[in-house]
């Protein structure tokens, strides 16, 4: 153990100045025994009627704990919580109400060699604070060791016991009108829900600070904020569009990492949690002492009341600590070897993420905090699903990924946790990680091999059409087995991670060097054409090549069988100037530009998005809950799914395996395995989409009776407007010209 106190590194002190917080009584006041659960900080009335907060801590191998308060002025009254029962430190402390600042300082040894970090000179936040004040900047006092020792490769070992409180953030006690009542009940009641069924949703992806900074309609003191969000002009895009559903970035409260502080960035996507119950901070317009909380709330509420639903994006793999040179921020100085995987040496973690740490999801109270946490958002905050970051990292049992493990089990089993929606990020860095299309029946997963299909068949890099057919009609070769079905894949060409849409037609390499990593951050397997020119230019022939894409490319997606995931801005040409890992781009590049909308072209972009997704949701057909049998039925020997070639004729065996870049696929309404609410049959028009990726011109011959009489054209995307004129009829064996690089949507006249 060293004392460093002595000799500081030289640091600008950040003198923390917080508004309304409780006076603290000079002496410490008297901590009751109070009650180990729930944990967290509970303000309730408590013996005799006296009002005050309870705290609990779970710590395994702690020797003391401290519940420490702040006032106004920074300044720190510490209270001992002396009760410990069942390895929860606890104890109630009348007269503390909402927002009163709190940390915990946790007693301990201080052995690596044996994964034993504590620290009391490290304030550390409560993992089940309900709201954070402030923000984390990394001196070097916020680390359990000390930086700088000489043997740099020793450095996490050696104990720095300079006080970290003045500048790490406080949690917050919240009024329990704000979501943290210690009932736990559902104060969502079900028919404020939109409860869209899988097989009906669109998901939208999107970044509550980067969707909002920029908006117009917003007014500018809530942009950035979920408040923004919740307003109308925000809302109403959302509306017009059609989605159901927003895939929100991460909102629980994250840090930033050191090595972009120094850069002078910031931590844009939030993939970097430190509090899985509190709503980030620098979210709320209304400040931060517990009132981010209700304006979160308000943000769903408005949401569902237009009929859209709310996902998170949770991170529960790994959080901001990092690996042992990492700053020890919470779990870390409570109990490192109960929360974190360890590798064999227990000095070091075990890193399954690629963030330099793991949780230890098998330790049964590391499993608790995340389904306390899961709960919390549904019951209490009004959430309807959860995308699950490197979902695989979760699964691991011991070492391997286990479709039985603990987490999967505990989630099929919990009545709250099973009824929302579950999607999972079906892989992680580690070995054995990759695991799309392994998740049990409960959930749906990103598809990649979707994303990875529909991109190489438009760029011209598919060797032929096999794996194309399976992902247009929803991926059957990954999802139908176990009782799975359609809906089990999250279909998708872009996403945060990764080149926006226009993006991926107008660049071949990434171009990361704003992220100061010297353009080796992000992957190098875009899968991208930049139709002739790589970046911005001003040949029209290249831009309407471009846009053409850009429709060939929505049009596959929202075609397909599975349920279809749009990035916010994809839908009107939204660049990040070919950076392929935005994640710290707090700026600009990884903002929506909402002004894009005043351009011609990307307004029709809209328009056609828009339309796409209207007939998606007006069709039963293209969005089925059953997987196709491709049988014949009934006399006329119709499939409910067939595929035809350039020549009008039913694909054969062979034509699968031929070179080629067409694809017709015909959706028949009159075979669909489902039924209404009465038990009915459910009838629907059939289609007919070819999908063209040729750069010449082609021809189709339309196939005949019994497949159809006639089609009237939908979707032409060769057409800029794509105003067709109404009532627009092909005959029946009609050869039609398919323009080069184009999709074409017929419905089909009986």
């Amino acid at each position: 153990m060293s004392d460093v106190s002595s000799a500081p590194e030289q640091h600008t002190r950040r003198e923390p100045r917080y508004a309304g917080a409780p006076a603290i009584p000079a002496a410490a006041p008297t901590v009751w025994p109070g009650s180990p659960q729930p944990l967290g900080a509970r303000h309730h009335i408590g013996p005799g009627g006296v009002a005050g907060t309870n705290f609990a801590l779970w710590s395994a191998g702690a020797e003391a704990v401290e519940v420490c308060l702040f006032d106004d002025d920074g300044n720190e009254t510490r209270c001992p919580l002396t009760e410990h029962t069942q390895e929860i430190w606890h104890g109630f402390v009348p007269g503390v109400g909402p927002g009163q600042l709190y940390g915990y300082r946790v007693h301990g040894r201080w052995d690596p060699w044996t994964g034993a970090r504590w620290n009391p000179a490290k304030l550390l936040l409560d993992p089940y604070a309900r709201a954070v004040d402030g923000e984390y900047a990394l001196p070097p006092e916020v680390y359990g060791h000390v930086r700088d020792w000489p043997q740099r490769q020793l450095a996490d070992t050696v104990r720095d016991e300079r006080d970290s409180a003045p500048y790490v953030p406080k949690g917050v006690v919240v009024d329990s009108a704000l979501g943290a009542g210690p009932g736990g009940g559902d104060e969502w009641a079900e028919d404020r829900r939109p409860k869209t069924p899988w097989p009906d949703s669109v998901i939208y992806e999107l970044h509550v600070r980067g969707f909002t900074m920029r908006h117009p309609g917003v007014p500018p003191e809530l942009r950035g904020t979920y408040a923004g969000l919740a307003h109308p002009a925000a809302i109403e895009h959302l509306v017009k569009l059609g989605v159901t559903a927003v895939e929100l970035l991460p909102v629980h409260q994250f840090a930033h990492e050191d090595h972009l502080l120094r850069r002078g960035l910031r931590n844009h996507w939030g993939y970097n949690s430190i509090g899985y119950f509190a709503p980030h901070a620098a979210y709320a317009a209304g400040g931060t002492r517990g009132r981010q909380v209700g304006e979160f709330r308000e943000m769903v509420r408005a949401l569902h009341a237009a009929g859209i639903e709310v996902i998170l994006d949770v991170v529960y793999n790994h959080t901001a600590e990092g690996s042992e040179p990492g700053p020890t921020l919470s779990l870390r100085g409570i109990d490192n070897r109960g929360y974190y995987r360890l590798a064999d040496d227990p000095r070091h973690y075990a890193d399954y993420t690629g963030c330099g740490n793991t949780l230890h999801v098998v330790q049964p109270q590391v499993l608790r905090l995340i389904t306390d946490s899961l709960r919390y958002w549904v019951q209490e905050m009004g959430v309807d699903g959860f995308r699950f970051d490197l979902a695989a990292a979760l699964a691991r049992s011991m070492h391997d990924v286990d479709m039985l493990s603990p987490f999967l089990a505990v989630i099929a089993q919990d009545p709250v946790l099973r009824r929302v929606k579950l999607i999972a990020e079906p892989w992680d860095v580690g070995a054995g990680g990759y695991q799309v299309g392994a998740f049990p029946p409960l959930w749906t997963e990103w598809n990649d091999r979707y994303r990875d299909t529909v991109r190489d068949f438009w760029r011209g890099a598919l060797p032929d059409v096999r794996d194309l057919g399976y992902r247009l009609s929803g991926s059957s070769d990954l999802y139908a087995r176990g009782g799975r079905r359609p809906y089990a894949s999250v279909n998708f060409v872009t996403a945060h991670d990764g080149f926006t849409l226009r993006d991926l037609v107008s660049y071949e390499r990434k171009h990361n060097e704003a992220n100061g990593e010297d353009n080796r951050d992000g992957t190098d397997d875009n899968r991208s054409w930049n139709c002739g020119a790589e970046g911005e230019t001003g040949d029209e022939a290249v831009l309407a090549l471009r846009r053409r894409q850009l429709r060939n490319l929505l049009s596959t997606l929202l075609l397909s069988t599975g349920v279809p995931m749009l990035v916010a801005g994809d839908e009107m040409g939204r660049t990040q100037g070919g950076n392929n890992n935005a994640y710290c781009q707090d700026n600009e590049t990884g903002w929506v530009d909402w002004s894009l909308l005043a351009e011609p072209a990307w307004r029709e972009l809209y328009a056609l998005t828009s339309r796409l997704i209207a007939l998606r949701r007006s069709h039963p057909v293209l969005r089925r809950k059953a997987f196709f049998s491709g049988r014949a039925h009934g006399p006329e020997g119709l499939r409910d799914l067939a595929w035809f070639t350039g020549s009008g004729q039913e694909m054969s065996e062979s034509d699968w395996y031929a070179p080629g870049a067409t694809l017709g696929m015909y959706l028949s309404g009159r075979d669909i395995p489902q039924r209404d609410e009465r038990g009915g049959p459910i009838v629907d028009d059939s289609f007919l989409a070819v999908l063209h990726a040729g750069h010449e011109d082609g021809r189709f011959r339309l196939p005949g009776p019994p497949w159809g009489q006639g089609y009237e054209l939908l979707v032409d995307t060769a057409r800029e407007d794509q105003r067709e004129e109404p009532g627009t009829v092909h005959p029946a064996g009609e050869a039609v010209v398919l323009p080069a690089r184009s999709v074409l949507v017929w419905r089909v006249l009986p």
